[in-house]
């Protein structure tokens, strides 16, 4: 069908619009009276349900409207005149260039507070020693009855290789799409009712903490009897049969025969875990949003180098070197996180459509997103395959220094510089130079150059890079967008996030220094961290955790969210008694096993009134309720 678009848009010099079908971008061409229109040959009336409008200078996309627009097709036509009006903000006040799929969010002043937890760590006593998707129901009944509206996860993503230690690590996915099947709850699939399941499940849901080689070995001999019992008769359904076709083209597929090739199995096993595993999740995001609690979920930085998308999409990534972070206040030494780089020319080549359907996958479940490690949309701290530390690292991309401007300064090459591997012959300062040797006026020349490429040199540059990408990824779904900013961040950053309404992080001695903002979320402490009780130089009674909470509630921070382990210490009787094990991450430690488990059943907390009371009269007079 040939369609032609038109709308009037009064543009500013430089300025051009693009109708956006199917994440493409077609460009209008301007007529009289502001009018712009286009021709659109062969376009499918599918793609009419769905398309949009987006201001353009120098290449990048400077505004986007508000809603997308959706048209119904007359039954046969051949051609299709399409008159539009741009689509503005219509809620006063509204800090965000787009409408979220949570309209609560789009509420100016709108405060509130929540609780992050990674669902490993959840329990009940119908959990098969690890927390389970359907272990976010009681959470959800308890952030409701305190008046909370956020719940913050860590990612669900599936990370099985071979049901080690290593496989604990949640930010290390195979897969960007599927979930991990150890979240599954196995007793609605109709294999729970024998003494033997009901003894093993006793034993590891009795353990303190998650041991995953076990649960992992013990959970999939279950879920394959399950699979054996009743796998071809669910794949008969019109449920399964829809899960396969929404979801074949864009990642099942790939993912079923990359996880058969691994295990020797059959790719509809997979397919069958993963229907299963959405159909669990999402009944719990229906009930969430009923009762006024959105998700949050995360969205790690890196893929693995052995994920399905780098095996099927290798042209996506840069498999000769990793991801990680110079030295920061997690680390001295530097993070090697292991994951390649992303070939973001490549991406851009079909306007980042992996990325897209990525984020539309996981707005399925959430509302809200943190994104890891947002520095990595601006610039990547990369690491050559071998090395084993972050301290080697380099810029991608960079605006490296020739040999002349090295020179000119008067600088040896040896012990302040290294090559940088994307731009042969040009140079980047080592993050740990070897000064020792030089002058005290080589010194000084050196500290400025140091200063200049690390903090200033690329501010436009890599400004440039991030608004590349950024305005075409959350134009793709409604989920409200939380950045993680922390380490070393360039001064571009905050002026980008805040060009994008991106909420940045805050938390107290990293980095957050001054008045907090609205477009925000503060927290008392992440995975990474240790917890609220841990950071005092003792252990701090109810009243100073009371103190501590409530002045994060009273910041002017849209969203408060807090660990579940600093929400339990304001009750000495259901804390942990150990604050030491309250950790759940040493970041420092690359093998450190993620098994922290609540010490208490879900079910039961959600009955300790006290408790809840606590935390309800502290979000309530903080107007978050």
């Amino acid at each position: 069908m040939k369609v032609t678009f038109s709308i009037e848009y009064r543009t500013r010099w430089g300025e051009s619009l693009c109708v956006v079908i199917n994440d493409k971008k077609h460009p209008m061409n301007w007529g009289e009276g502001g009018i712009w229109t286009t021709t659109v040959d062969k376009c499918p009336a599918s793609a009419l349900k769905d398309y949009t409008y987006v201001v353009m200078e120098d290449g990048l996309v400077r505004r986007t409207e508000w809603v997308h627009h959706s048209v119904k097709t007359p039954s046969g036509a051949k051609t299709l005149e399409i008159r539009d009006s741009w689509n503005d903000c219509p809620v006063a006040g509204c800090p965000f260039p787009r409408a979220h799929q949570a309209a609560m969010f789009d509420r100016p002043g709108f405060k509130v507070a929540g609780t992050a937890v990674p669902v490993f760590s959840l329990r009940t006593a119908m959990d098969f020693g690890i927390g389970e998707f359907r272990d976010l129901r009681p959470l959800i009944d308890l952030a409701a009855s305190t008046g909370q509206r956020i719940i913050q996860l860590l990612p669900v993503n599936d990370t099985t290789r071979k049901g080690g230690w290593e496989d604990s690590y949640p930010y290390s996915p195979i897969s960007s799409f599927a979930l991990h099947p150890l979240y599954i709850h196995l007793q609605d699939l109709e294999i729970g009712d024998t003494p033997a399941f009901r003894k093993e499940q006793s034993e590891l849901n009795a353990l303190e903490e998650l041991d995953y080689p076990k649960v992992f070995k013990a959970k999939m001999k279950w879920l394959r009897k399950a699979w054996e019992k009743r796998g071809k008769a669910d794949m008969g359904t019109p449920a399964f049969r829809r899960f396969v076709k929404e979801n074949e083209s864009a990642w099942l597929g790939e993912y079923a025969r990359f996880c058969a090739r691994r295990d020797s199995l059959e790719e509809d096993y997979y397919r069958w875990i993963q229907f299963h595993l959405d159909s669990q999740l999402s009944e719990e995001v229906a009930y969430a949003r009923s009762k006024g609690i959105s998700l949050k979920g995360d969205l790690p930085i890196g893929v693995s180098a052995d994920s399905a998308e780098a095996f099927f999409h290798p042209e996506l990534f840069n498999l000769d070197s990793s991801a990680g972070a110079p030295p920061d206040f997690f680390t001295a030494e530097g993070q090697n996180w292991g994951f390649p780089t992303y070939n973001w020319e490549a991406m851009e080549k079909d306007d980042y459509a992996w990325w897209k359907s990525r984020l539309r996958h996981m707005s399925r479940y959430f509302d809200a997103f943190r994104i890891d490690h947002i520095i990595g949309w601006f610039r990547i701290w990369e690491i050559p395959g071998g090395e084993k530390g972050g301290l080697n690292g380099h810029f991608n991309p960079a605006l490296p220094y020739s040999p002349e401007e090295i020179t000119a300064e008067g600088l040896p090459l040896t012990g302040l510089f290294h090559e940088d591997p994307r731009n042969p012959g040009m140079y980047q300062p080592l993050i740990s130079p070897d000064t020792a040797g030089l002058t005290e006026g080589q010194e000084e020349r050196f500290t400025s150059l140091y200063n200049d490429f690390f903090y200033h040199r690329h501010n436009d540059f890599w400004k440039r890079n991030a608004l590349k990408k950024l305005p075409e990824l959350l134009g793709a779904t409604g989920m409200l967008a939380c950045g993680e900013d922390l380490g070393m961040v360039p001064d571009c950053v905050s002026g980008v996030m805040a060009d994008q309404a991106i909420l940045s992080l805050r938390m107290r001695n990293v980095g957050s220094e001054g008045p907090w903002p609205y477009m925000s979320v503060c927290a008392t402490s992440s995975h990474d961290m240790e917890t609220l009780r841990m950071s005092f130089d003792h252990d701090p009674g109810p009243d100073e955790i009371r103190a501590a909470l409530k002045e994060y509630l009273d910041s002017p921070s849209m969203l408060a969210i807090f660990p579940i382990q600093d929400w339990l210490a304001l009750d000495k009787d259901i804390r942990r008694g150990d604050r030491e094990a309250e950790r759940i991450n040493q970041p420092a430690n690359p093998h450190h096993h993620w098994r922290y488990r609540l010490h208490l059943d879900l079910d039961g907390l959600c009955k300790a009134e006290a408790w809840l009371e606590e935390v309800r009269s502290l979000v309530s007079a903080s107007g978050r309720s």
